[in-house]
């Protein structure tokens, strides 16, 4: 079993040039609402499927569930190992190891509900998906959040947690519970902004 403190984090801007146009490290970028962010620019390397697999970045979470991302991925080379994942993908999942805890039953996160790189086809526009801040939530415990009731009753559960945590409402159709940090950024000790 590996340990977050085993992960390697590493500044996007010192990436190879393809990954740097798929990952697009600091690039400023623009919201729904005419907000501009930087994306992340500082990422953790995944080295293989077995590593994400293995590494706990919580206790009842391992790395593979927020980062799993299937052929909608455009580029090919970030659907290849090493995968590079936001540093605070580990903020997200101290969240959901809180949301477990509340609800007292297991969190699925979808195919695509954690971090999605800037490129990814599901991306309808720029959002915390892309800072590793996001989950799609398609389960808890036994009941699938497909229907207004159980996406409210666990949105209002969720939004408990903190005053940072938003909840998209529902809307008809939907058949996951979004929940994100917003545009949070994490720099680990080990890197400079410089």
């Amino acid at each position: 079993m590996t340990s977050p403190d085993e992960l390697r984090p590493v500044d996007g801007l010192n990436l190879s040039a393809e990954h740097r146009a798929a990952l697009r490290p600091g690039e400023a970028v623009t919201d729904e609402q005419g907000k501009v962010h930087h994306l992340p620019r500082f990422f953790f390397e995944v080295p293989s499927w077995e590593e994400a697999h293995s590494l706990r970045v919580a206790t009842h979470f391992n790395l593979s569930e927020l980062m799993t991302v299937d052929s909608r991925e455009a580029d090919l080379l970030l659907r290849t190992f090493p995968h590079h994942v936001p540093c605070a993908v580990l903020a997200l999942a101290r969240y959901l190891e809180d949301l477990r805890r509340e609800v007292d039953a297991p969190v699925f996160i979808s195919a695509n509900g954690g971090y999605r790189s800037p490129a990814h086809r599901a991306n309808r526009r720029t959002g915390a998906h892309s800072w590793g801040t996001a989950a799609d939530i398609y389960r808890i415990g036994d009941t699938y959040l497909d229907d207004e009731k159980a996406i409210d009753r666990h949105g209002q559960i969720a939004a408990s947690l903190g005053a940072e945590v938003f909840v998209r409402p529902y809307t008809p159709g939907d058949d996951h519970l979004h929940v994100d940090l917003g545009f949070l950024t994490l720099v680990p000790r080990a890197c400079s902004e410089l």
